[in-house]
């Protein structure tokens, strides 16, 4: 029985998920063809084709794409209706091919050796450890707090324009590939996104768009955070998918940039995540370390929710869960949780190299 070409297309979806979870048990296999092998080259490409435009191509690309979806349900709604199986297999073959594609062009990274291996860190769980590391970084973004405002009562405003913080995020690359070459970063591609707003609603900072390459970073994120999430969606676009493993790499490349507004952001940031788990463990040392903290971080810290429940709608746990499920199905077993898994690197990489 002869198959037709659309037919095709549609069926392969099935052994392409088969073959994608089949790569899923040989990390070994997809780090060295497909993370340092065919991706680096495909990465590569798109930066030097897209970077030098100031807008985003991914965001006019899902744009077009949404408003030729929209025009093509509402002109053929009664044809849909009444074809529902047709309908169908149009969606399956449209998802066979954006699944062939997203995992080309950069989805395959979720399956890769994991960052911990390539720095030969081993993830520490200790609590006291926590502790230790969570007052030193107290210590260092009071530091840096006071250093930049030399009042331990006044926030920190970083004075520089979206572009200037992009051109520094590249230039503190440029000084982290000296200590991790792995993370060289050529061929620059990071925009702020178009759709900004609307990922402030979904409660998203930045993202990597698979299909063009471009780290986007969403321009209302107070100049606070900015730094940080400019270094993270780098860390997405150098082939490191996992949450944990870009908030580290944004971590690394930020607390090490010269510039100390940047390393204020990093410490700021890391701090945050820190707290946190503190707080998940015991209320009291949490209150113990709050105390320790300078009320201008403490200021910048209340900027930050601030501006997130500022956006606070129903919809947005909607588009979290969402994040979460498509998270877990691409291996992050902990879904949005894997964020915080950050701390699990911070500690361990700072018992070899101390702030």
């Amino acid at each position: 029985m002869k198959i037709s070409f659309k037919n095709a297309i549609a069926i392969s979806l099935i052994p392409q998920i088969i073959i994608v979870k089949w790569l899923g048990t040989r990390p070994d296999l997809v780090e060295q063809y497909y993370s340092t092998g065919l991706y680096p080259v495909i990465s590569k490409f798109f930066r030097l084709l897209f970077g030098w435009l100031p807008f985003s191509v991914g965001d006019i690309l899902y744009f077009v794409l949404l408003i030729l979806a929209l025009v093509y349900l509402i002109k053929n709604r009664n044809y849909i209706w009444q074809h529902k199986l047709q309908f169908l297999h149009n969606i399956a073959m449209v998802l066979s091919v954006t699944y062939f594609t997203f995992h080309v062009m950069w989805g395959m990274n979720y399956y890769r050796e994991p960052l911990a291996k390539k720095l030969e860190l081993v993830p520490n769980k200790d609590y006291q450890d926590l502790l230790e590391f969570t007052e030193r970084l107290i210590c260092k973004t009071n530091e840096s707090q006071f250093t930049i405002t030399k009042d331990s009562s006044l926030a920190v405003k970083i004075p520089y324009s979206q572009k200037e913080i992009f051109n520094k995020t590249i230039q503190g690359y440029d000084h982290l590939k000296t200590i991790h070459p792995f993370l060289a970063y050529d061929r620059p591609s990071i925009k702020k996104s178009s759709f900004s707003t609307g990922l402030t609603y979904m409660g998203y900072a930045g993202y990597l768009n698979p299909f063009t390459n471009e780290a986007q970073v969403n321009d209302l994120l107070p100049n606070f955070r900015f730094p940080f999430v400019a270094g993270h969606e780098v860390g997405h676009q150098l082939g490191y998918s996992a949450e944990n493993e870009t908030n580290f790499i944004g971590y690394l490349v930020t607390s090490n940039n010269e510039d100390v507004y940047f390393k204020y952001a990093a410490y700021a940031y890391a701090l945050g995540y820190c707290l946190n788990d503190v707080r998940r463990t015991d209320n009291e040392d949490f209150d113990r370390l709050m105390l320790l903290l300078n009320s201008g971080v403490k200021n910048n810290f209340q900027e930050m929710s601030i501006f997130w429940n500022s956006y606070e709608n129903p919809m947005e746990p909607v588009f979290k869960s969402i994040f979460d499920t498509f998270l877990k199905a691409n291996n992050q077993t902990e879904g949005i949780k894997s964020y915080s898994a950050v701390v699990l690197f911070l500690v361990a990489y700072h018992k070899d190299h101390p702030l």
